[in-house]
């Protein structure tokens, strides 16, 4: 009997939440080029290997490699320094997000409205309190607001989950990877940080 592989559905709504964040915007006339990733037949949903590229347009960030994580609920993200500041009344967190792992490349101040503060536990069992912010994740040609957990991922092989509460209404193949292809303003995002890696080699 033929082997299928196995297919996880996160089904339901994702929580929209309010986002006022200062965008950086990458330099980019790219016209998007049809994805790979395709809706799966009468389900209407969409299809994702167990890691990806997305792009986080809050931030101006067209590409960032994720690791889709069915056993989280919130989506975690990479972030040094975080700190607490007030813009007009309001609480934001500053950050540094490195998108790039093992690398300097592209780095960027980030602040954002703080939403949450929450108790997380790691695969490891240890628990510790990190910052909760909003902003919106660029599934292939889908668009959508998410919350993320801030956290030091260094010594993490991928800068960024996606968990569940991100994943709702896609299915996951996990023996696939890449499945959402790339755009073309990805494509020279990832070949222009190739070169400052380059650069920074040499």
């Amino acid at each position: 009997m033929a082997k299928h592989p196995v297919l996880f559905i996160v089904t339901g709504l994702w929580h929209t939440a309010s986002l006022k964040t200062e965008k950086q915007v990458f330099p980019s006339g790219g016209v998007p080029t049809p994805p790979k990733w395709s809706y799966t037949p009468g389900m209407n949903k969409i299809r994702l290997g167990w890691r990806e590229w997305v792009g986080l347009p809050s931030w101006g960030l067209p590409a960032i490699k994720v690791k889709i994580d069915t056993g989280a609920r919130t989506s975690s993200l990479h972030a040094l320094d975080p700190e607490l500041c007030t813009i007009e009344g309001v609480p934001h967190v500053r950050f540094l997000l490195m998108p790039v792992q093992r690398s300097l490349a592209m780095g960027m101040e980030v602040v954002a409205p703080l939403l949450d503060r929450r108790k997380v536990t790691n695969s490891s069992g240890m628990s510790s309190e990190r910052f909760v912010v909003a902003m919106e994740v660029l599934l292939g040609l889908e668009e959508r607001t998410i919350e993320v957990t801030l956290a030091n991922r260094r010594d993490m092989g991928f800068r960024m989950l996606l968990g569940r509460q991100a994943l709702e209404g896609c299915v996951i193949d996990p023996a696939a990877s890449y499945l959402l292809g790339k755009n073309e303003e990805q494509r020279e995002f990832l070949r222009h940080v190739r070169r400052e890696m380059d650069g920074q080699l040499s």
